[in-house]
């Protein structure tokens, strides 16, 4: 399967709108294909060279349904520093993810967040919680993981398991106030 700039789904079609299923376990040979094509698309896609050459926007997450397959399967691969200041590369192919728990400190990248299936620029805070725990079987490890994510990794998990209800980021901007005053928020 093609998955690039051209063939992933935009927000302008309804089918992005589309509820994801779960999928049976243990995984078929059919999505443990999607899986592994998905991630390989996030890993080229940060590369210049292969990015340019795929036709490929640089992301850190997909989930199926940006592809038209409306599943519940995403692939994510977060290089961020961590409290000792070392890069730490988090990475998953999961099923099923769904979060069990949330914290009620409130977070939101700075610069805003943009999405594969979303090509203009939507400006204004996407509120998050700061740190979630989510759990959902894992190809990569091939076992149900339990992540608890805090931050940037927090806010991509939540980015794609909205996608499975068909929601994009910016159905939780404020339109009204789009860059409120958010108290004790972890601003990333």
């Amino acid at each position: 399967m093609l998955i690039n700039n051209d063939t992933i789904i935009k927000d302008s079609d309804p089918a992005i709108r589309q509820k994801s299923q779960p999928v049976e376990l243990p995984l078929s040979e059919e999505n443990k294909q999607i899986l592994q094509e998905m991630r390989q698309y996030v890993l080229d896609s940060t590369d210049d060279e292969k990015a340019k050459e795929l036709n490929l926007r640089p992301a850190v997450g997909i989930s199926a349904i940006q592809i038209g397959i409306p599943r519940q399967l995403t692939a994510v691969v977060v290089r961020e520093y961590d409290k000792n200041d070392e890069l730490v590369t988090y990475e998953y192919m999961l099923a099923n993810p769904r979060i069990v728990s949330r914290s009620v400190q409130p977070a939101y990248l700075e610069s805003g967040e943009g999405c594969l299936s979303v090509p203009e620029e939507h400006d204004g805070y996407v509120v998050r919680s700061a740190r979630v725990k989510v759990t959902g079987y894992d190809l990569l490890t091939d076992k149900t993981v339990t992540i608890r994510a805090r931050g940037y990794l927090a806010i991509v998990l939540q980015h794609e398991i909205d996608h499975f209800s068909g929601i994009l980021f910016y159905d939780h901007i404020n339109k009204d106030d789009p860059h409120p005053d958010i108290p004790n928020a972890m601003v990333i």
